[in-house]
């Protein structure tokens, strides 16, 4: 019962580690060049920022990730693991402004953005690219580059390719756009596509199996069954020196060729050497003249 518990208890921290997982962020949103209607930061300026959104059902804690413009330097802009602040719930968004100075606090970068850069989120371990968000050169000022929810259900997101309004902490479209099953379904109206990867999976895997069967079990009885002499199966303890021993002794007890000729037969039979096609059947018929069998020598006789 307590490893059941102890499995149980893992299986919900392995699922609870995954809901917390950094590779759930996305950057959503972000705006190089604002204009007189831009947001206001902590300190009344109006600057670039950038929106952090969280794709997942549980709760994800960013702290200790990076943000950076440069690829060559992916811990340009560290997020502090210690603000308890850096914590983002499900379809929860949240912006970090890019006034060039991450002295400033927990949500401000040490990069400026700017028209033609490009925007990297970078794991806790300061290597993996999570996700990026490149800024067009063409973007107008006043309006941002958003990624849109085609499938708010597998929340799908693409690049828009027009200038959009900015929207900080809305969630970006409204998942109208064709799903990837949607997809596959107006590219493959009748199925055939799928039909011959399903066939297909399925038969690649009966192969499988069939490879592993003949390697595990069929192979290494062949490879025992060429072993052995041709021709010759020889049961288990019967040997010619054996059956020569049998015949010997036979013969010195009995004082009889008969004896050594049965157990000759015998071995022959045993070790699979008949040289004619037989039933495989060894039959000793009694004579009926015999005392074992002959019913009238049982009777008691009376005398006269």
């Amino acid at each position: 019962m307590r490893r059941i518990l102890a499995s149980v208890l893992i299986l919900l921290s392995a699922l609870s580690l995954r809901a917390q997982n950094v590779s759930d962020l996305i950057l959503s949103e972000a705006l190089a060049c604002p204009d007189s209607t831009g947001i206001l930061d902590e300190y009344g300026r109006r600057g670039g920022w950038v929106e952090l959104f969280n794709k997942s059902t549980g709760t994800v804690s960013y702290g200790g990730c990076f943000l950076t413009d440069d690829r060559t330097d992916l811990r340009k802009s560290p997020i502090p693991k210690s603000d308890l602040r850096t914590k983002l719930g499900p379809r929860q968004s949240v912006l970090l402004y890019c006034s060039g100075n991450g002295a400033d606090g927990t949500f401000y970068t040490a990069f400026t953005l700017a028209p033609g850069k490009t925007v990297y989120l970078v794991s806790n371990d300061g290597r993996t690219v999570i996700d990026s968000l490149r800024i067009p050169l063409n973007l107008p000022e006043g309006k941002s580059v958003v990624k849109q929810a085609r499938d708010l259900r597998q929340m799908d997101f693409q690049t828009a390719e027009e200038p959009a309004v900015p929207t900080p902490g809305i969630l970006n479209g409204s998942g109208d756009g064709a799903s990837k099953a949607e997809a596959m379904a107006a590219q493959d109206p009748h199925g055939w596509t799928l039909t011959i990867v399903s066939v297909s999976v399925v038969f690649a895997a009966l192969a499988l199996l069939w490879f592993l069967f003949w390697l595990l079990f069929d192979r290494p009885a062949k490879k025992k069954d060429a072993s052995a002499t041709p021709g010759v199966t020889k049961k288990p303890g019967m040997t010619d020196e054996v059956a020569a021993a049998i015949a010997l002794a036979l013969d010195m007890e009995e004082d009889g060729d008969t004896y050594a000729a049965i157990a000759a037969a015998v071995h022959l039979y045993l070790a699979d050497r008949v040289h004619d096609s037989e039933s495989y059947q060894l039959t000793i018929r009694r004579e009926a003249a015999s005392a074992w069998n002959d019913k009238k020598l049982n009777f008691r006789k009376l005398p006269r």
